[in-house]
């Protein structure tokens, strides 16, 4: 789940991390009012959850709170990489004299914490990385012991970063490593971190994203999530407890199980397909959770077959056949069904789908070719 920069902004505050005054405004009107009471410049930040704000023309300075309300007034409501702006962050405008990156998440392959920062802040990490990788400093970090203050001094002077500042600087990543372990963040992101020309160190922007597994142990998390800025198909996927991803191929894939439903993207794109999204349906669900996944697959337009493939164990693969023929009744359609049903009731299942005039097939591999071969037009 992203959290949007105020909210981020917000729990940094909380946790010891400097952070600009500023409040969220809903109208043009209110930011005024906030850019009277905060004096001086300041900064109309559009908050949608996407990164190219700034380039989109979404981070505008108004120099007085006349020129706030105008530039309120032309971000709210516009579109930034399809997501429309509700509301604005106006922020006391800060002069700085460098910018730097600062963030932590996970790092899969070592299997712990990595704490990233670079000197070069205020740009895409990934074109630093990619460009110059020189400049990006690393340190992994043991999640039994935390991130130690002699971690931190390494990273400030990796980044040589002026000595006045450390003490600064190993309480803000201090602030930042709690953030990260106690929210059961997957990243938590401060770009720029920018050294003041009074020689204070402020986090400019704030990101967090928190593991979607972990919320239960958050749920006053959830109400932070902004469902607008979600993909529907995502969000209903959600209710019904179903690990769905939209991606933009014309495959449609419905599997229970991470790993087979990882395979069978797989085995589309060895045959020369790309799937239109990852689907797992879990462990012995019911028709009605069934349903649900084939309903959001066939909301897909991109979706011109459905690759179904079903490892019977306690899913019983006639449930499963129940829940797509109660989707496919709901939705009439030509989209084609291409299935590989084996384990728990298979012969039962198949024998449901019969009046679908479905494409069955024993491997998974011949499957996956044929549905490839379909969605590009190419009879079975």
């Amino acid at each position: 789940m992203k959290l949007h920069e105020y909210h981020s902004k917000q729990i940094f505050s909380r946790y010891g991390i400097p952070i600009p005054r500023g409040r969220v405004a809903l109208t043009a009107s209110e930011a005024r009012q906030i850019a009277e009471e905060l004096g001086n410049r300041v900064v109309i930040k559009s908050q949608v959850l996407v990164g190219g704000r700034g380039k989109a023309g979404g981070i505008r300075v108004a120099k007085d709170p006349k020129e706030a309300e105008d530039l309120a007034t032309s971000i709210l409501g516009m579109e930034i990489k399809g997501l429309k702006v509700h509301k604005v962050l106006v922020d006391e405008a800060i002069t700085f004299d460098r910018e730097i990156y600062l963030g932590i998440t996970n790092d899969r392959i070592n299997k712990s914490p990595v704490i990233i920062a670079s000197a070069t802040g205020g740009v895409d990490i990934e074109d630093t990385a990619r460009n110059a990788p020189e400049q990006i400093v690393k340190v992994w970090i043991n999640p039994l012991l935390g991130l130690r203050d002699y971690q931190s001094r390494e990273i400030a002077s990796g980044i040589d970063l002026p000595h006045p500042y450390w003490k600064s600087f190993i309480e803000i990543t201090r602030g930042l490593w709690s953030v990260f372990q106690n929210l059961d963040a997957t990243l938590a992101e401060i770009n720029p971190l920018v050294v003041t020309q009074d020689g204070k160190l402020i986090a400019l922007d704030a990101k967090i994203n928190i593991d979607d597994n972990a919320l239960y142990r958050h749920l006053e998390m959830n109400e932070l999530r902004d469902i607008e800025a979600e993909d529907p198909s995502e969000t209903e996927a959600r209710k019904y407890g179903l690990a769905y991803v939209k991606m933009d191929g014309e495959i449609g894939c419905l599997v229970n199980g991470a790993g087979l439903a990882m395979t069978v993207m797989d085995m589309a794109k060895l045959h020369g397909g790309m799937p239109a999204n990852f689907l797992d349906i879990g462990g012995g669900a019911g028709a009605e959770k069934v349903a649900a996944a084939m309903r959001i697959i066939l909301s897909d337009p991109k979706v011109k077959v459905i690759l179904v493939s079903i490892f019977g164990g306690i899913t019983r693969c006639d449930e499963v056949s129940k829940g797509v023929l109660i989707a496919m009744r709901e939705i009439q359609n030509n989209i084609p069904l291409v299935v590989r049903m084996v384990g728990t009731n298979a012969a039962e299942g198949l024998a449901l789908l019969d009046e679908l005039h479905t494409h069955v097939f024993e491997s998974l591999n011949e499957a996956s070719r044929v549905a490839v071969d379909m969605a590009k037009g190419v009879p079975a």
